[in-house]
Formats: structure tokens, sequence, C-alpha cells
């Protein structure tokens, strides 16, 4: 099957692959295929699983052609529209998700509301058709990019903690929307800090039940955390989508061969295979530690292939699959920063495009502890499975009916 399905995707290419297209013409037709998220459904996608979607990233790849547009829309506004937005919110959005028209950040973390996202207090306050608007939110991915963001903030503060929140479509390029990047170590600025003050979103951009966002978010958390735990095989282009980053009118061949800005934030099959043959240039095969680590991550690697594959087969899920695939993903990154250095010594610590392997294994070095922060710390994924698949019992803390309005760090707030 693998071979036809590649024989078939060749010759796609073959037709319509051009690298003097806009990045804009490309992705267009990439999405009119089904190209741009092949694991959606029909008619957005092809329904694919990773095994058929890892044949699509290898084509574009080795065809010296662009993949889909990168970014948390494609990742997860899309996934989290069609499965709450009605259908003038999926018409309206998804398309323009999948051809690369609009980019997308998402907008749940607060300075007081991260690991504890519920406790958020961005409000939302109705104004005849509109929505305004006022908060604070930090670690924003690609927020300097975005069209649109994901919002959650609470309309009903006098409801329960994990009711009275909402989940908007939230237009960025207004008054009252300010983005301020944050550098990280890496040098770069993937994260930002956004700044609200009485901007304003319509009624029609309420994606799901007033009040019951809580729910809607907790599909985006959950498609994150997959995804975040072992990627869907996509491939993705070096340019940004969206109208902000300028990328849609240049053309799609100046991508080729170009890598997106942080390529360090996954550990997969090639991963291991560029390990083991690094260890091979530098004879270090023979040692029984290195292999052993080898080994370990491997076998990390096949769990969380399986982990995948259950996912698709409801009778098998557990509930915590998501949860189980974050971590996996952290353990075995944790373990490729510590045997990469191993395998590298001093070369470890050499940075840059002319360092080994691009710089590239140095880069997710450094970049290593993100991963078991964002989309929820590793603890919080512990306590979702420990809670949720094994039945232990929850932290004390106050009753669940209390209103938001009435718990104690919150009394003087609202």
């Amino acid at each position: 099957m693998s071979n036809e399905l590649r024989t078939e995707i060749d010759a796609w290419i073959d037709t319509n692959w051009d690298p003097e297209l806009s990045v804009r013409e490309w992705w267009q037709r990439l999405s009119s295929a089904g190209f741009t998220n092949p694991g959606l459904p029909e008619p957005f996608g092809k329904g694919w699983g990773r095994d058929e979607t890892r044949v699509l990233a290898t084509a574009l790849r080795e065809n010296g052609s662009i993949g889909s547009p990168a970014g948390l829309g494609m990742m997860l506004a899309a996934p989290t529209i069609l499965t709450h937005g009605d259908e003038a919110q999926i018409e309206k959005y998804v398309p323009k998700i999948l051809d690369g028209t609009d980019s997308w950040c998402q907008l749940f973390s607060e300075p007081g509301a991260g690991s504890d996202l519920a406790g958020l207090q961005t409000k939302a306050v109705r104004d005849g058709d509109e929505w305004v608007i006022t908060g604070q939110k930090v670690w924003t991915s690609e927020g300097q990019h975005a069209d649109y963001g994901m919002l959650i903030a609470r309309t009903d503060p006098d409801a329960s903690k994990h009711r009275g929140i909402s989940w908007f479509a939230f237009p960025m390029n207004q008054e009252g929307v300010e983005v301020r990047p944050l550098r990280e170590m890496t040098g770069r600025s993937l994260f930002n800090e956004v700044f609200i003050d009485e901007a304003r979103v319509s009624q029609d951009d309420l994606v799901g039940d007033l009040n019951e966002g809580w729910r809607v978010a907790n599909t985006t958390l959950t498609v994150e955390r997959a995804g975040i735990g072992g990627g869907h095989g996509m491939a993705y282009a070096a340019a940004h989508p969206g109208s902000i980053a300028g990328h849609l009118e240049k053309p799609a061949g100046s991508f080729v061969g170009k890598r997106l800005a942080l390529a360090a934030g996954g550990v997969g099959p090639g991963t291991l295979q560029l390990l083991r043959e690094l260890a091979e240039e530098r004879d270090k095969l023979d040692d029984a530690r290195i292999r052993q680590e080898l080994a370990q991550l491997h076998t990390e690697l096949e769990l969380m292939r399986m982990n995948a594959r259950r996912t698709r087969h409801k009778g098998q899920q557990t509930g915590g699959e998501g949860n189980l695939a974050k971590i996996l993903m952290t353990s075995a990154l944790h373990r490729t920063r510590e045997l990469a250095g191993a395998i590298l010594g001093p070369e470890m610590i050499l940075w840059g495009e002319e360092a080994t392997t691009g710089g590239v294994i140095q880069e997710m070095a450094i970049f290593s502890p993100a991963p078991s922060i964002y989309g929820g710390t590793d603890e919080v994924q512990r306590n979702i499975i420990g809670e949720r698949v094994l039945g232990l019992p929850k932290e004390p803390g106050p009753d669940k009916n209390t209103p938001f309005s009435e718990l104690l760090q919150n009394k003087t707030d609202w």
C-alpha cells in the first residue's frame, strides 16, 4: 500500500509543484488536494494515519518541494473548530488555516494561571453583539505572526472555576492588543506576552456554548499534548502562514531546503538514526553505556508509536493517551540531549550552521527544558493520569461548585 501511495503522491507533485509558484499558490494546491493536514477527515484532509502522512512528508522532501503551513492554527485551531464550531465558523476559519491564509496563536496561559489554567482572570464582558476582552496572556507561541488567537476568557465570574469560561476566535490585529516577544536562551523569540485592553470579539466568534469553554479548551489541549508527544508526520514548510509574516507572496522555491526557525521541539526515528551515525563516526558504538542509551531511546520511540496507534482504536483508549504522549516525548527529548552530549563531547557546545548536525542537536539541548513545561507541565500530566485514568483521589481543595469570584485568591479581584 505504501508503495502505491508513494507512486500516486510522486505523480501529483510532479504535476503540481513549481518553485516559481508563490507560497500562497502552492499551499492552495496542497490544501485542495487534502495534503496540508491529511489527518483531518474529508473534505478537509484525507483521514490518514501517521504512516500515510509520513509517506507524504517524505515524498514532498525528496521531490524538492515544501510542505504545509506550520503553526498552531493547523495543529490546534482547525481540529478544535471542526469539533465544536458551527457550520458558519468552520466555513469561515478552517479553509484559511489549511491554505495558510491565516495564522493562529493560543491565548490560554496567564501570569497567574499556567499549570492552574482554570484560574484564568482575563475578562469578557458582553456589549451587544460583541464581547469586550481585558487581561494578559503569556507564553503565546508565534503571537507576533498571528491573525487570530484561540482565546479563553471568563464570561461568568459567579460560576464555578471550570465553568463560566468561554472559547473565542479572537482577531489579533486590532486596537487594544499589544504583543511583546520574549527572548529565550536559544536567542529566538518563539514565545510572547500579550496585553489585551478592552479589545473586542464578535458573539458570532464564540466557539462552543457560552460558559462551556473549558470543554472546548480541553479538546485544544488534548490535541496539543498528542501533537507534542509524537508528531503527526506532517511536512512543514519553513515559511510562516498568515498575513503578518509576509511570506505568502514569495516564491515557494525560496524556502526549499530551509528548516523551521525552531526544529528542536521533538524527537523521532530520524533523531535516533542521526545519533547512531554520530556514534559510529566517532567509534563510540563499542561503549556499552551509549549502546544502552540508544536502545532505551528506541524503546521510548516505540512506546510513543504504539501509544499513538491506540488513539485510533476507541475500544482500547484509556483517556490519557495525549498525556502519556507528552510525558514520553519530553523523556525522549531529555534522553536525546544527554546521549548527544556523551557522543559529541566538547562539540556539543559548538553552535551554528557550521557545527556538527548544523547545530540542530545543540539547539535541541538548549531548548529541551521547554517541552516539559508548555502544553501543561509533566507534573500536571501525571496528575491527570492519576485522577482521570487510574481513579486516584484528587488533591484537597475547595468544593468544585464554589463560585470563582468567591475563591480566596479572587475575592478582591472581581
